[in-house]
């Protein structure tokens, strides 16, 4: 098990038992030691749909609850209503989820009374869990008071204040239910607001998807349903609610980032932090002073804390994946809106539909007006580590390596390394390749001036990290 950009990642058949009651554990020591928690505190345990994960939560709610702390059992719940829930409470929680990674993987997602976890507690966990070592664990499962009515009846609210009343009337919305713990919850805000909610492709079991890589498949099947029904959008989200889906009256999906920037426009927001992978005319489509960082919610929530910390207002984030974030509270429509310094997706489909819905536009005319250079990303699945680090080590050895390597594409003019390596080519379009923090495998990011162009590039691309994998050059 290890931490990646969002919690702790590994194959669900190594994460249940022993490994769920060892960082459970870990987990309530680090909050007790650091003062974060005293003993007899509340911590709220949610999960999602995955097979393993009523496991996984039963035996930490156990472990937890042999450390001193009074488990709160939220069942299967969206990652930002428990994280709002937790803050509410000002309790620390603990959400059992593998995001959008395969089925066959889960993970841990961790939460102070204030928010998430960062960087040095994930670190502080890691030794507590070090020191435990290879003793002996009680790893029994338990069961906890249910609150997950409460957990999701307040998210509800926070989202039903969000828009005037009946502002989506007119608009028929499919919900892509999938596996994804948002699925109900979705599919009753939507309706609170007047909209003709269409529910699709629900499943009883785990279908990992990818917002910020819709595949193929998924897209195919958005264009028949957009198409069957006569659809102005379809929405969903990733595994555990916390990565928005949204694609137009044709099906095709909309970047995460642009939904984020259309969430920062609706809450007139002021700072905008977002990560080296969003879209670079991010800078050019609004008002906003943006702040760029590497890869993964800590380092985004570590910039709007920075904007915080120099009194700036109107703080948000969000990352290529659409989650998005807020830092301060916003006005809007006569009630303010807390922050909620976590992924959310409910923020960001409800303003990308409200901007359709009030200029009487479609998305995808919406999303045309931002003017935003064509983007695409994808990830080779079941990428192994040691090859993903190979080529990252081989592309940074020296800028010959690098140009060799791109030859086939084009020409390298500049390049960053903030977080993978992103490359400026002579010609303006942009190539970035990342290896994924928490799961074997390896992402491409590319930028161009039309769709085709951008579509070729990301193939492109793709072609050379399968060859390196092949031939090691």
């Amino acid at each position: 098990m290890k931490f990646g950009t969002s919690g702790l990642r590994g194959l669900s058949v190594d994460l249940e038992g022993r490994a769920s009651a060892l960082y459970a554990t870990a987990f309530a020591r680090h909050l007790l030691k650091s003062g974060h928690a005293r003993l007899g505190d509340f911590v709220l345990v949610g999960r999602d749909f995955r097979e393993s994960s009523p496991s996984v939560a039963a035996t930490c709610i156990g472990a937890l609850e042999r450390a001193g702390l009074v488990p709160i059992d939220c069942g299967a719940i969206a990652t930002p209503a428990l994280a709002l829930y937790g803050l509410d409470l000002g309790a620390a929680s603990l959400m059992v989820t593998g995001s959008h990674i395969p089925a066959d993987r889960n993970g841990i997602k961790f939460y102070r009374p204030d928010g998430e976890i960062d960087k040095q507690d994930e670190l502080a966990i890691t030794q507590e869990a070090d020191a435990i070592g290879d003793d002996a664990i009680d790893a029994t499962p338990a069961r906890a008071e249910d609150r997950s009515g409460q957990a999701d009846a307040q998210f509800f609210a926070r989202n039903a204040a969000l828009l005037p009343a009946g502002s989506l009337a007119g608009l028929t919305v499919g919900v892509y239910e999938h596996s994804t713990v948002a699925r109900d919850l979705l599919g009753l805000v939507l309706s609170h607001f007047g909209a003709r909610v269409v529910p699709l492709g629900r499943s009883d079991s785990f279908i990992p998807v990818d917002t910020e890589a819709v595949s193929p498949e998924t897209v195919e099947l958005l264009r028949g349903w957009t198409k069957q029904h006569r659809l102005d959008a379809i929405v969903s989200a990733d595994g555990d609610g916390d990565r928005p889906l949204v694609s137009d009256e044709q099906g095709e999906p909309l970047r995460g980032d642009l939904l984020g920037l259309i969430a920062a426009n609706f809450l007139s927001a002021g700072v905008l932090v977002t990560p080296v992978t969003s879209n670079s005319g991010i800078e050019a489509a609004g008002r906003y002073r943006v702040t760029r960082t590497r890869v993964g919610s800590p380092y985004v929530i570590s910039g709007m804390n920075a904007a915080l910390e120099a009194g700036e207002p109107g703080v948000i984030g969000f990352e290529a994946n659409g989650g998005t974030l807020t830092a301060t509270p916003f006005a809007i429509g006569g009630t303010t809106l807390k922050p909620l310094p976590t992924r959310d997706s409910f923020l960001p489909i409800l303003a990308t539909l409200h901007a359709a819905a009030s200029a009487k536009e479609t998305l995808s005319e919406v999303a045309a007006r931002y003017r935003l250079p064509f983007a695409a990303a994808d990830r080779l699945e079941n990428f192994p580590l040691e090859t993903s680090g190979a080529l990252m080590a081989h592309l940074r050895a020296s800028q010959a390596a690098l140009e060799t390597f791109l030859a086939p594409i084009g020409s390298v003019a500049s390049s960053s390394d903030i977080d993978g390596l992103r490359v400026m080519l002579t010609d303006g379009r942009m190539i970035h390749f990342r290896p994924s923090g928490n799961a074997p495998e390896m992402r491409c990011y590319v930028e161009a001036p039309t769709e085709k162009d951008a579509k070729t590039l990301l193939e492109q691309g793709l072609g050379l990290i399968r060859n390196f994998a092949k031939t090691g050059q």
